[in-house]
């Protein structure tokens, strides 16, 4: 278990993370969300005790985090996380010897899924390959908490797709806490069970992403009727065109008037409605 409470991060007179509580459960895959500066990467270093906060508390477990007791139940790889430049199988026997937990099994089995050569160095590997190394130890290593900060930078689709698989099975063959930020939004659905959104350092959003499909849509008509059905419902976003309004809406269904269209809001769509503004996919 995680726990934050009022965790705030200062960097001169800007708020990377500002007055955040919450707790994060076990045995669960979190995808983390927001633009870029939004303090994603800043929340899990905190989480690590890569980094301390300027306010506030933060526990794993029960136990308090800091750089002075950085938490051994969590694994933290970053996209520009670095290895000895050795070969791939000495590294992988390193982390065997180095740590009893470590499933030595997966992570051979893994490196032969993702049709890595083991006799490469690690800085031979292509950026892309690199990440996906990087992951692979942290999901063998058999950690209680994993944080991965854009795990899925400079993968094609076909590797990305390897990626979901090589995470859904680590998270079969032994369920953890998966904390996960990522800019490649939709796709995310397909293995995370929960939805988090930072935005200017503040918790914006949470929730199942099961609820999106069940309560995120949009209304679509004239202005004189979708403005009248708003008045009861959690409304995220609305803009007006003439005499056209389409609204965002994250609630329960209602009955609507004539004149008004209703349509389902993928996780992308939503994103860009809560936070504002455009979102570049990376």
């Amino acid at each position: 278990m995680i726990k934050l409470k009022n965790v705030s991060k200062h960097y001169g007179k800007s708020n990377a993370i500002d007055n955040i509580s919450m707790n994060i459960d076990e045995n669960k895959i979190y995808c983390l969300l927001g633009c870029n500066g939004a303090g994603k990467t800043t929340f899990l270093k905190m989480i690590a005790g890569h980094i301390n906060p300027s306010a506030g508390e933060i526990e794993v477990n029960g136990n308090s985090v800091s750089t002075a007791k950085m938490p051994e139940d969590i694994s933290f790889i970053d996209n520009r996380a670095k290895q000895f430049n050795t070969s791939l199988d000495k590294l992988v026997l390193m982390a065997a010897r180095y740590d009893d937990r470590f499933d030595l099994e997966f992570a051979l089995k893994m490196i032969t899924k993702f049709h890595l050569n083991k006799d490469k160095k690690f800085g031979q590997l292509s950026f892309g390959m690199q990440i996906i190394f990087n992951t692979l130890l942290s999901l063998a290593s058999n950690r209680q908490i994993v944080l991965l900060d854009e795990p899925l930078l400079g993968l094609d689709a076909i590797m990305r797709n390897k990626f979901y698989n090589l995470l859904n099975d680590s998270f079969e063959k032994n369920p953890k806490t998966i904390i996960i930020s990522s800019h490649l939004i939709d796709e995310m659905t397909r293995s995370a069970g929960e939805l988090l959104i930072l935005d200017e350092g503040k918790l914006l959003f949470r929730s199942p992403i099961s609820d999106i499909d069940e309560k995120a849509y949009s209304l679509i008509g004239t202005t004189e009727a979708v403005v009248p059905v708003l008045e009861t419902l959690n409304v995220i976003n609305v803009k007006t065109l003439g005499r056209h309004t389409t609204a965002c809406v994250f609630d329960k269904h209602v009955p609507m008037a004539d004149g008004i269209s209703v349509q389902s809001v993928g996780l992308q769509e939503f994103f860009i409605n809560l936070v504002g503004g455009d979102f570049d996919e990376e």
